[in-house]
């Protein structure tokens, strides 16, 4: 392990916006935080919106700086990553911002129903194959995760670069009957507006570079039933 990595990792030990649980202390377990963010965490009863596979944080750092009326949340196991969203929110001093370095499968341990408002899923590993069509960030067993733990309304963002991840997920939220509020797959051919368009990740600016398009769904959970999946059938397409 390179000695960068772990000098980051002791940066953000220090650092009391940033938690990072052992892994046997929250799986199968819920962590002490869980139904408690808003005043625990962040002092404050605003709402809370999760970036998922936040890498280094430029999604919830933008949209913190946009927004601070909100808290923000971003999640992934990659510390050596979140470091440098952590560094941007303590040398600006935002007071709404916080990390999580965990693995998503385990959101479930953090957060109580109803307690998240609302969910950033930017540029997630496609997962392209059948085999590991389950860990995608949209499959129907996370969807099942996010809409216990979102309020009645609470919104999900995709932003991608994959096209077929952006087609499988619309497709999963059509069959489900989830109402849709935007879909595009060229957001900035398309001349769209607002904060999905108006804050890029490093990555995102790369992928523009190459001629890349960028898609972008924007939907709602209902909280009865379950979340089916697509036929097997239609699965191959993806």
């Amino acid at each position: 392990m390179g000695k960068n990595k772990l000098a980051r990792w002791a940066e953000l030990e220090q650092m009391p916006f940033v938690v990072q649980p052992p892994f046997e202390e929250v799986f199968g377990k819920d962590h002490a935080l869980k139904g408690k963010w808003g005043p625990g965490f962040f002092g404050n009863d605003h709402p809370i919106v999760l970036e998922l596979g936040c890498g280094k944080g430029e999604y919830t750092v933008g949209l913190a700086r946009r927004m601070p009326e909100k808290n923000f949340l971003g999640i992934d196991i990659k510390g050596a990553r979140m470091w440098r969203g952590a560094v941007t929110a303590r040398d600006e001093g935002l007071k709404n911002v916080g990390f999580l370095r965990t693995r998503i499968e385990l959101i479930d341990s953090f957060f109580a129903t109803d307690e998240i408002s609302g969910i950033w899923i930017t540029f997630p590993d496609p997962q392209p194959t059948k085999r590991r069509a389950s860990k995608r960030l949209t499959h129907p067993r996370f969807l099942e995760k996010y809409r216990h733990i979102l309020r009645p309304g609470g919104v999900i963002h995709l932003k991608t670069d994959n096209r077929p991840l952006y087609e499988y997920t619309l497709r999963v939220v059509q069959l489900n009957g989830f109402p849709i509020e935007e879909h595009t797959a060229d957001l900035y051919g398309e001349a769209h507006g607002g904060v999905a368009a108006g804050i890029q990740t490093y990555y995102e600016r790369q992928f523009l570079e190459e001629g890349k398009k960028i898609c972008y769904l924007r939907f709602r959970l209902r909280k009865e039933g379950t979340v089916s999946d697509l036929p097997d059938e239609e699965q191959r397409l993806f």
